[in-house]
């Protein structure tokens, strides 16, 4: 659970992860990212969105304490979203986040969604905010192959990552390819497709081969196909159920099978056509 995976400037950043989005401020999101840690997770993702940075820097900074941990052994995502777009902005934004969280610094910082004409002016305050130290890695959300071409025609910095929607039913291929061939690690943001593909039957089908759950099953697929996975949950049990993906390994034959499923289909919103 704790493998990682060396990111484009140097920095490792665990495969596997807890997603807090619609974690509730207070003690749902604290009780949540409390409960990952004990588990075994060392990397948390959220997102001014989400309102939810102060739980989660509490949660992380009292997990510490309780199971005898480091900063550096955590690795902490957010986002600037998309209202704080543009160069001052995103550095304010930036601060407003660094402050909520209140651990010394942010491991990956993201731009949520790459809204238009106003991207490019955030990706140089990400960099800037990466030049000084504040970050130990920057990247993007949701961004298509166009966009990060038109963002790497000007950028200083390649981004570390791009978080993106990545499940069976929508496998982006292409897109995971294109980031490859520029050494920007891809990372699934709802993995299990909001919950709507645990009750397929090609997935069940799978599961029950290797005495595991469907969401298991795609979990693993993420990892075996080069993606990090930041499942999501607040139930103790169901976060301890997605991180047992690692006493079994899906054969090639089940890789193609659940490659296959693809319908190019998005639960949430598509990055071509969002309403920013």
């Amino acid at each position: 659970m704790q493998d990682t995976v060396t990111l484009n400037n140097g920095v490792e950043m665990p495969w596997f992860g807890l997603g807090v989005y619609q974690a509730k401020e207070g003690q749902e999101v604290i009780q949540a990212v409390k409960a990952a840690i004990r588990t075994g997770y060392r990397s948390i993702d959220t997102a001014a969105l989400y309102r939810n940075e102060e739980g989660v820097g509490q949660a992380v900074k009292e997990a510490m304490e309780e199971n005898g941990l480091t900063r550096d052994q955590l690795f902490i995502t957010s986002k600037v979203w998309n209202s704080d777009q543009g160069y001052e902005s995103t550095l304010q934004a930036f601060e407003t986040s660094l402050s909520k969280l209140n651990l010394g610094y942010i491991d990956l910082f993201l731009v949520h969604w790459p809204v238009k004409g106003k991207y490019k002016d955030t990706w140089r305050a990400l960099e800037k905010i990466y030049a000084e130290g504040k970050v130990r890695a920057i990247g993007v959300s949701n961004f298509q192959i166009h966009h990060l071409e038109d963002l790497l025609a000007d950028a200083k910095v390649v981004p570390a990552v791009n978080q993106v929607e990545l499940h069976p039913h929508l496998t982006q291929k292409e897109l995971l390819q294109y980031c490859r061939s520029k050494g920007i690690e891809t990372e699934a943001w709802s993995p299990l497709g909001q919950g709507q593909l645990l009750d397929h039957e090609t997935l069940k089908e799978i599961a029950a081969k290797y005495g595991k759950t469907a969401a298991q099953v795609i979990l693993r697929w993420d990892l075996q196909v080069g993606v990090v996975t930041i499942p999501k949950s607040v139930r103790a049990e169901r976060i301890a159920e997605n991180a047992d993906i690692f006493d079994f390994a899906l054969s090639e034959e089940d890789i193609r099978e659940i490659d296959r499923l693809n319908q190019n289909k998005r639960f949430g919103a598509d990055p071509d056509n969002f309403g920013f």
